[in-house]
């Protein structure tokens, strides 16, 4: 049986861990190649080596611009398209209004505008006709959270950047989505709760009593979301933005 993304080439960046590293297993079990960003260079082999042959690895840095530029260069080298970006890349920390500081401000920012605008941008002349671009958003983009109003901007930002760009867009046939996590079980969550154990648990635990469903996400969970909005699957979606938060955004 043919895979849904047989033959496709695609980018997912931020492709270490998480979200990003089970979506990019998902792309190549259905028969993408993938390409997997990431800033730190064994924990890009090691992504590569756990999704398998058909995968590469490229180390950059999504807020760099001449990462960027030489990231598409070895696309165009090896491959010569893409017709799916998964630009995932991103994050962001926890504080309180009153207590933000410019350079965390500007970080969140880069991380989650800047790169995004920029990886999008630079990626159109390898866009194939009808290719499929995700773009990261988050739950907390469309509700208040206490000590995360930067990163929520932030993600309100991403969410507004898809619809403007289907406009930009609409004579390539190219489709750009957001895809908005809730909670999700990741190293970028429970690294919020610190390095112990027991208050990473209870950081879960917590959330999953503010989620209808009564539990956080897996990773997984959101890598098959991404791969709806990848494939042929969703050919008349486009500037839509799919909730994967076990309804957390909806109530």
């Amino acid at each position: 049986m043919t895979g849904r993304l047989e033959g496709k080439v695609a980018l997912v960046t931020g492709g270490t861990r998480g979200i990003g590293l089970a979506t990019a297993k998902r792309f190549a079990a259905e028969g993408a190649y993938v390409f997997v960003t990431g800033r730190q260079q064994q924990a890009l082999d090691d992504a590569v080596a756990a999704i398998g042959t058909n995968a590469g690895g490229i180390n950059a840095d999504s807020t760099k611009l001449d990462d960027l530029d030489r990231l598409f260069r070895v696309i165009s080298d090896e491959k010569g398209r893409l017709d799916v970006l998964f630009a995932n890349a991103g994050g962001g920390g926890m504080q309180p209004l009153g207590a933000i500081t410019e350079a965390e401000f500007d970080a969140t920012f880069e991380r989650n505008v800047k790169g995004v605008l920029f990886t999008v941008q630079k990626a159109l002349p390898l866009l194939s006709e009808r290719a499929s671009v995700i773009l990261t958003g988050s739950s907390t983009g469309s509700k208040g959270t206490a000590a995360f109003s930067v990163y929520s901007a932030s993600k309100a930002a991403v969410r507004n950047l898809s619809r403007s760009w289907i406009l930009d867009l609409k004579d390539r046939g190219i489709r750009i989505n957001t895809i908005s996590p809730g909670a999700t079980r990741t190293p970028g969550l429970v690294d919020l709760a610190g390095p112990d154990a027991v208050q990473q648990q209870g950081l879960l635990d917590y959330l999953a009593t503010t989620i209808p469903m009564g539990r956080v996400g897996e990773a997984d969970e959101i890598a098959a979301a991404a791969l709806f909005l990848a494939s042929d699957d969703s050919s008349y979606v486009t500037g839509a933005e799919l909730f994967a938060d076990g309804g957390s955004a909806q109530i």
